[in-house]
């Protein structure tokens, strides 16, 4: 079987892919609620402690990682798992970064709709239904408020706009790594930045728009963002930690199997340690510098601190936001280019989390790009409408992220970094790191790859688990342990249909995935990839 012939044509081209894949809904709308719900100082410190010890260590690993694998003549997570380890069961290692991007596309996907249709219906000035009551569109327009209604195809539906980013984000995928990606990402990234600058200058130039109210004004909602608080008392929530390496995750794309990816089509003298810190920078700027700087003190103006406390990452973008800017001069046409902005940000980040189902449907079953893309694309078609049907309270979609966006990415995350530190080796993996690198990896990242984050990772998702799963409260003299949240919906006393489908449905598409590849790995042992560098 020969190699795929897919590369990236420049090195700039792989550093804004890796970045638009980081860059997405959460810089924008998730990390600016959570900064503000946990006290701005106190999260920023936990966040970027998470960021050292989670976020770059991961992200070196993937590129590495990556890397051997390419040069193997893989590409997807369970190749280069199998590659690297070689033992039967290790291909059955990576079948999560199979499951992981292909299941998050399927809401990720739904969510990119809402901004196109938002961008849309807010320039037309539709947003608003009696007046100011933002949520009624919301529910309307996203079915929250009963299942099955959301099958609509008007103008105000979201339908039309599914239609639109399916086809979108599936013509760019056809394209390929270079054609496609590449392209898209070069021209998307510049563009998402400009405009999120242009928002920023018009957020930090509101002054107080209310005289009435002289204390909602820019610099105390940047202070209310930023102010650091009790920063001890904040570092003793277990939540707020939590919440911090969860935001990590998501920022950066790591353990998504997309990196993984990404970096095995990179050439062989391609600096993969200034590029990944690169990209990591690059989503650190659209996070910290201007999603920071932009959602929160643009709510706190108008609103004050009452008006965001608790709204979560849809209220605060998709019903604060839209009464934000309305009270705004020309506020119709800001909030359709903020829209815009996360249509954007969303589409780098959809396209990213096909190209990993697309590497491992081409190398593990043998099957060219169209046949691949198109096999994905119904798989995909069909959890999405699944998401669409089952839209009351968003509870299929909030499902699928909890167990896929989180349970199962914190495990693919410790894998890789376990595979790196013990399997592949600090030793060699910082040799295959080094070939090319115009910088070297700090030696006490060795000792951090190998002992500290997976140690951080797991000690993390057991109080993850103890609170969102068995409703531990934290009291080491008087633990309550009582099954709570996602679990409560599956197996207490009044469950949730719509959430036991949702987890059936997630446990068929496991199934399906680790049927694929029992066939790559007999494929892969009687035919297995050309090495590239042989």
């Amino acid at each position: 079987m020969s190699a795929p012939k897919e590369a990236w044509s420049s090195r700039l081209g792989v550093i804004l892919a890796v970045a638009g894949s980081a860059v997405g809904l959460g810089n924008f709308l998730r990390f600016p609620g959570l900064a503000a719900q946990y006290g701005g100082g106190a999260f920023m410190v936990a966040y970027f402690i998470s960021l050292l010890l989670i976020g770059i260590p991961i992200c070196w690993t993937e590129w590495t990682l990556g890397r051997f694998g390419g040069r193997k003549g893989y590409h997807s997570t369970s190749g280069i798992f199998n590659a690297l380890l070689k033992h039967p069961a290790a291909k059955y290692l990576g079948v999560i970064g199979f499951v992981v991007p292909v299941i998050i596309y399927m809401y990720y996907v739904y969510i990119e709709a809402w901004a196109l249709g938002y961008a849309l219906n807010a320039l037309m000035g539709n947003l608003s239904i009696d007046g100011k009551d933002y949520t009624t569109f919301f529910a309307n327009f996203t079915g929250a408020g009963s299942d099955g209604v959301a099958f609509k195809f008007g103008l105000r539906d979201v339908g039309i706009f599914v239609v639109i980013v399916y086809v979108v984000n599936f013509f760019f995928i056809y394209r390929g790594i270079s054609k496609g990606i590449e392209m898209v990402c070069k021209v998307a990234m510049p563009a998402l930045i400009f405009i999120a600058i242009v928002i920023l200058v018009r957020v930090l130039t509101l002054g107080t728009p209310d005289p009435a109210k002289p204390d909602q004004n820019v610099l105390n909602g940047l202070a209310y963002m930023w102010n650091p608080g009790d920063v001890a008392a904040g570092l003793k929530n277990p939540q707020l930690w939590l919440a911090a390496a969860g935001q990590i995750f998501f920022s950066l794309s790591v353990g998504f199997g997309v990196i993984i990816t990404y970096a095995s089509y990179l050439r062989k003298q391609d600096d993969v340690v200034l590029s990944g810190l690169t990209a990591t920078a690059a989503n650190e700027f659209c996070e910290v510098g201007l999603g920071g700087l932009i959602t929160v003190p643009a709510a706190f103006v108008f609103l004050g601190a009452a008006g965001i406390v608790g709204q979560g990452t849809f209220g605060l973008g998709f019903n604060v936001l839209p009464q934000v800017f309305a009270s705004m001069p020309a506020g119709h046409l800001f909030a359709s280019i903020f829209f815009v902005l996360l249509f954007i940000a969303a589409v780098t980040s959809s396209l990213s989390m096909l190209q990993p189902g697309i590497a491992f449907l081409e190398e593990g079953l043998g099957i060219e790009r169209k046949a691949s893309v198109a096999l994905l694309g119904l798989m995909t078609a069909v959890g999405t409408m699944f998401v669409w049907y089952f839209s009351k309270d968003l509870k299929a979609l909030d499902t699928m992220d909890f167990w896929v966006g989180t349970v199962m990415l914190f495990v693919q995350a410790t894998i890789l970094v376990i595979i790196f530190g013990w399997g592949l080796g600090i030793k060699r993996g910082f040799e295959i790191a080094h070939e090319g690198a115009e910088m070297r990896i700090p030696n006490i990242f060795g000792i951090i790859i190998k002992y500290i984050t997976p140690t951080y990772l797991v000690t993390i998702f057991v109080m993850f688990l103890l609170q969102n799963v068995f409703g531990w409260n934290y009291s080491f003299s008087d633990p309550v342990f009582q099954p709570t949240g996602y679990v409560e919906d599956i197996i207490g006393d009044n469950p949730s249909h719509v959430a036991r489908i949702t987890v059936c449905f997630i446990a068929i598409i496991t199934t399906f995935a680790l049927v694929f590849v029992n066939i790559a790995g007999r494929r892969w042992t009687t035919n297995p990839p050309t090495a590239q560098d042989d």
